[in-house]
This record gives C-alpha cells, structure tokens and sequence, in this order.
C-alpha cells in the first residue's frame, strides 16, 4: 500500500516482496502497482466504500488488487474459487459487488454471473485482453499514474462462510466501517508479528488459498510488515519441502491435511530436506490427530505451533509445540483480551473439566455482524458481545481450551467447512430421494470426509449405480468437496414428529473406533 509500502520500496526497493510462479515482484513495482490500480480503479467510478471481489487462484496480482483496495477504501470479497455458478452468484448479488476480478478460467462463470447481479458493473481478466463484456487488468494499470494517491482510506476483506447453516454469511465488522486512515492495518501487521513471534523481514510460503481468511491472516498483515510472501497455485508436498529450502522459508501455515501429505512424501525425497531455515509451522482450521502432530514434531522438530480461530473471532488462542506435548489435545490458553465461556446445557456457566457450548467475549470491544442477516447475528450471539461459533468444549484447571464437539453439524475436511444443509437441500431434489441426513465421518488424509444417509422414494431401488448418481448429481449442483464421498441408504431415517433429525445416531458407529471426535 502506498503509505504502507513505500518504507519498504525505498529501504530494499529490488527485494522480493512476492513470488510465484511466474516471476517475482519487487517492493518498489508492488508500491507502483499498488498505486497504479488505485488510480486506475478511481477513473472507471469505483468509489470509497464500494465492495470489489476476486475469483482467481494465488498469485502476485491477488496481492497487488489487495494493497490497493486495503488503502482506497474498498471492501473487498475474496470467492473461493471452487464454487459453481449459483453459488457465486448469491455472493455477488448478496455483496452487492461492483467489480469483480477473474482468471480466464473462470471467464463464462463470471459472464453468467454479469448477467443476474444488478449491481455488478466490471469485470476484470487478470489475464487477457479486453473483450466486450471485461476489461484487462494489465491494460488498465499500464495506463494508469503511479504517483502516490491521495485521501486514503481503510478497506476491509468480508469472508463469506455459512455461520451455522444454510446460505454462506459475510462476516463483517462494523468498527472497520468507522475507520478512514489505512494505518489500522500497520497495527495489525505488528500485532500479528508480535502475537506469533516472527521476524518482520521473513519469507512466508502461503500453502493454502488465499480466499481463507485463516491464510490471509498469515499472509497479508505479514506482507504489510516487511515479509516477503512466497505462492504457488495448488499445493504438492514434494514441491513444498523444495520450495522451504530453496527460498528458506521461515514461517507456514498448514493444515491437518498438509501434514499427511507432507508426512508420505517418498523417503529419498524428505532425507534431501534441510528445513533449516524453518522458524514455526503453523496450522489450524481443523482437528489434527495426535499421532500426525507427533510424527510431524519429531520430524521437523518442536516448531509445529497451533492456533484456534474463526472467521468470526480471529485468533482465539495459541498453543507452542512445548505446551502441546504436555497438554495433547488442547488447543492452548484464550489470550488474555479473550474472555472464555464454557455454558452448559442448564444454561449455567460451566466449571473447569466440564464441556458446554463455548462463547468468547472480545474485552477490547471489538465483536462481528453476519452482513444483512441481524437474525443470523443474533443467533451466534448470547449477549451483545458475546458469540460462539458452535463448538462444544471445556476449559481445564489451568485454563487451557479443548475442543470435543460442534453444536452444529459443520463437516471440516482438509480445513474447508461443508455445511450439511446445503448437500442435504441438494438431494432433496433428486427425484429417488425421499429424505437425506448429511455428517461427517473420520478421514485419516482430510480429517472428516462427507458421508450421506438417504432414504428413498417409494418405487425405487438402493443400487451401487444410484449411490454413484446421487454424488455425480451434487458435484454438478455444489463445489466438488461439499459432494458426498460415499452414500448409506435407510429405509427409514426416522424423523421426530416436530421435523428434526438425531444425526448422532447416525454419526456415532463411524466415530466409536476413533481416537477423536470431530
């Protein structure tokens, strides 16, 4: 960002700041391209307080679009990637996006999605020429000033996710919309670096999408303090102990899935991996299983450091290598600004040892809005700053934090969330389905995998070949990973007579063998 990236453009201005695939940009071409888009954005009638998004994979130009959009006063929504047409396209309509900005790969997507937002106005290809529906990205910087802009303004990311159930939410936080000065995201980035213990002249490699607000907040406010930022598109283990060595990485964010993967990367392969360089791995996102986490601490030794957090909350609390092995399971100690509530199911405040729902209270004041939905807001919240996000668990007698179940029925697989509704909505309409109940079962690779139950209509027949259909239907209507990997079917799932499901029942046979819970 202008303000905030031109110390680093005139103290290292050939450095790296960010590297991909394709090439490398320096600190000074990222403080000119920073510049370049704002101005550049400012002369199509894009305004302060306007919401821009990005449907694109990890690359340099995603950092670019957000430097500027952080200091001009934009919010913007990074899409996850994976999602199919309607799915877009609720979010687009629902943020009532102005800009959207895309991979080629994504160019009749985004067409179609032109054709039902009323209130998107540009499309941007980050990779071809203008055409008569889009505008090139590369065109319209080139032509662009670079001098520094003037009247700067904080601009906010808003992540979607589905809350608790149906229809993703973007979560929003209104004191973001009372700020006008960009350098609130200076206090982040040394807020972040301080919290975490790195350096601010590190090399972060970013291993999962951008599109996370979890990898966002490992990359972007570490960026903005000095860091240089390392991507690729898609993640290869093989690649990744390579990429380590030869950029000496110092910090990564992974999750559960990673570390598998990681850990089966052929012998020969990890016998050349140094890792010296290596300063914490972080992960998050998901449960890890307590032998993967050990295997990994005795493998790259006692720098693999776990957080818990959410969309919502941000980071909650920590917990170093050192701490895990002492106390495993636990996903460490609130921080101290972090008021922890563990209500049980009297709705009384529960005593150490014993599990309930667990709410937070942010003591600096800071709290969320799931935006345009004030009853969804309300429904995560027990008292005006005081939410959860739907996990059940305990706080023992030294204060550290356990998680051991969800109130909710969110699946998390490979640190995705899948929202069980939403498949469940999707099958309702096949015509051989009856009822379904969708819930996660254990995946040793992505922790949870998506398992449906399935009772079908009069008249027709439980088959290998329908199980095979009723997948292929929802991976055509649904992001291929919220799609059933396997499918039971029942004769009758027994509902309650005032409509609900026990999916416990369901669940457990699946999970009575394992070591874990969620």
């Amino acid at each position: 960002m202008t303000a905030l990236l031109k110390p680093y453009a005139e103290s290292k201005p050939d450095q790296a700041a960010l590297i991909d695939e394709r090439g490398e940009t320096s600190w000074q071409q990222l403080n000119t391209r920073s510049n370049q888009i704002i101005h550049a954005l400012r002369s199509i009638g894009l305004k302060k307080g306007d919401t821009v998004a990005v449907l694109a994979g990890n690359r340099r130009e995603y950092f670019e679009l957000i430097t500027a959009f952080s200091q001009a006063g934009w919010r913007y929504v990074p899409i996850n990637w994976h999602l199919q047409l309607d799915e877009v396209t609720y979010i687009a309509d629902n943020a009532e996006i102005k800009a959207l900005f895309f991979e080629d790969r994504f160019r009749d997507l985004v067409q179609a999605v032109l054709h039902q937002v009323p209130s998107l106005q540009f499309l941007v290809s980050m990779d071809a020429s203008s055409d008569g529906a889009s505008l090139s990205y590369l065109d319209i910087v080139r032509t662009a000033q670079s001098d520094e802009p003037s009247e700067l303004f904080f601009g906010a990311p808003m992540f979607y996710t589905s809350g608790t159930t149906g229809r993703p939410k973007g979560v929003v936080r209104p004191s973001s919309d009372e700020t006008t000065s960009p350098h609130p995201l200076k206090l982040l980035s040394q807020g972040i670096i301080d919290t975490l213990g790195m350096r601010p002249d590190g090399t972060l490699l970013l291993a999962g999408p951008l599109y996370h607000s979890a990898q966002w907040l490992f990359t972007v406010p570490l960026l903005l303090g000095g860091s240089c930022v390392v991507t690729r598109s898609k993640f290869d283990a093989a690649q990744t102990l390579k990429l380590i060595d030869h950029h000496r990485i110092t910090n990564i964010n992974l999750v559960p899935t990673q570390f598998v993967r990681l850990l089966k990367v052929d012998a020969r392969e990890r016998a050349r991996f140094d890792g010296g360089s290596l300063e914490a791995i972080w992960h998050g996102g998901a449960p890890c299983a307590p032998d993967v986490k050990r295997r990994m601490i005795d493998w790259m030794g006692p720098i693999i450091h776990e957080f818990y957090g959410s969309t919502e909350g941000s980071i909650i609390s920590l917990i170093r290598s050192d701490e895990w092995l002492e106390k495993p399971g636990s996903v460490g100690r609130p921080f101290d600004h972090i008021e922890t509530i563990v209500m049980a199911a009297d709705g009384q405040r529960a005593p150490a040892e014993e599990s309930g729902e667990i709410y937070f209270r942010n003591r600096t004041g800071d709290n969320f809005e799931y935006y345009k939905d004030p009853a969804k807001t309300k429904s995560a919240h027990l008292e005006p700053g005081v939410f959860t996000v739907g996990d059940v668990g305990y706080l023992d007698t030294e204060g550290y934090l356990y998680l051991n179940d969800r109130r909710i029925d969110m699946i998390i697989s490979g640190g995705v969330n899948i929202y069980p509704r939403e498949v469940e909505d999707v099958l309702a309409t096949h015509e051989s389905v009856a009822d379904a109940a969708v819930f996660g079962i254990p995946n040793e690779e992505f922790g949870e995998e998506v398992k449906a139950a399935v009772q079908l209509e009069t008249g027709h027949t439980e088959s290998d070949q329908l199980a095979d259909d009723l997948i292929a239907y929802c991976r055509a209507r649904l992001a291929h990973f919220k799609a059933p990997k396997s499918i039971d079917f029942y004769k009758d799932l027994r509902r309650q007579e005032n409509g609900k499901l026990q999916k416990k029942r369901l669940k457990d046979p699946y999970w009575a063998s394992s070591d874990r819970q969620i």
